[in-house]
């Protein structure tokens, strides 16, 4: 039944997708990504099962589509995740939505203007998100 669970996961490339984001956004400190082989063998040491580069690569590019779920449980583990983000649609996309946030906050400049924009008042935090999507669209119509 487990297996299942972890299969039903993995419908339509969604799965691969999830990989692939916690590769994108879960970095090393240096703000690196994490290799496949760094990344696998963790996951091998947390399973004692068999977990390569390769296989791991497999996953992420929809190669491979049917992990078992200590895999997934394993992979939840390294990249600090709730298991639920794999087999939860609901709660994945919350964890994923959660992670965008963290891995836009690395940028320096986002940064700054949220620690600035802590001090605002509801009014002032509504006139900068006009100005934003101003901005937002008339980059959309230069196709930038």
């Amino acid at each position: 039944m487990a297996e299942d669970a972890a299969a039903e996961s993995t419908a339509d490339g969604v799965l691969a997708e999830k990989i692939d984001h916690l590769f994108r956004v879960v970095r090393r400190p240096n703000g690196d990504q994490h290799s496949h082989e760094e990344v696998a063998k963790a996951c091998r040491e947390a399973t004692g099962e068999s977990f390569s580069a390769t296989y791991l690569w497999q996953l992420r590019t929809g190669r491979r589509d049917n992990p078992t779920k200590r895999h997934l449980e394993a992979l939840a583990e390294f990249f600090q995740v709730p298991p639920a983000y794999f087999f939860d649609d609901e709660r994945g996309a919350e964890i994923a939505r959660e992670l965008d946030l963290l891995g836009a906050l690395r940028n320096s400049e986002v940064r700054r203007m949220a620690l600035r924009a802590v001090n605002l008042s509801e009014e002032g935090l509504g006139t900068v998100n006009d100005i934003i999507d101003a901005i937002e669209r008339r980059e959309a119509q230069r196709g930038t």
